[in-house]
């Protein structure tokens, strides 16, 4: 697949054009985020993972083929930062949310194996009340075994049940277990035909 890194942007003025559908990618520090979005696009080292929570300070653009950004937003939660590093990262995240115009979804990743964050129901909450489309994604979730993941997954379900009626993506960086179906979502949501 044809993923390329565009930018990384600390503020408005240094977002790309928005001249193609865009994804976003949100979740707590430390859940897999990067490690999702290097399995989505087949590319190892596209988004850079790391064992310390709040690596990624920036809003981080990518260009999937010609018709797609996909963007890798800060994790929140309980990244060893300063509170006004936190509050500068809120607000940027916050900014990008209220006014991309091309923002079509965003991808909210939870560990299947912690129960939803206060974090996690307020960004859901923000979501819901400025009418976009959240895709809930259970990352992690060869660390259990089947049964258990499924119990996890319609437990953490029917927690967020009533801020959106979607069940959650079981989804695995080490079997590519979800790879699909969180793909076929995002064409849903984008209208774009990406070559897999």
């Amino acid at each position: 697949m044809d993923a390329t890194f565009i930018i990384s942007a600390f503020s408005e003025n240094q977002y790309p054009p928005p001249d193609m559908e865009e994804v976003a990618f949100a979740g707590r520090s430390n859940v897999g985020k990067s490690s999702l979005i290097n399995v989505l696009v087949n590319r190892k080292g596209l988004a850079r993972t790391s064992s310390t929570p709040g690596r990624t300070q920036s809003i981080n653009f990518f260009s999937v083929g010609e018709s797609l950004y996909i963007v890798d937003l800060p994790g929140y939660g309980f990244a060893r930062v300063p509170i006004n590093v936190k509050k500068s990262w809120h607000n940027m995240v916050e900014t990008y949310l209220r006014t991309r115009s091309n923002l079509k979804a965003v991808v909210v990743i939870l560990d299947i194996r912690r129960d939803p964050t206060s974090g996690d129901i307020d960004l859901l909450n923000w979501l819901k009340y400025y009418g976009l489309p959240a895709i809930p994604v259970l990352t992690k979730a060869d660390k259990l075994s089947r049964q258990k993941a499924k119990m996890r997954a319609d437990m953490i379900g029917s927690k967020l049940v009533e801020i959106f009626p979607v069940s959650p993506i079981l989804f695995s960086a080490k079997t590519k277990e979800g790879r699909k179906e969180i793909w076929e979502i995002i064409k849903q949501v984008t209208g774009c035909e990406l070559k897999m």
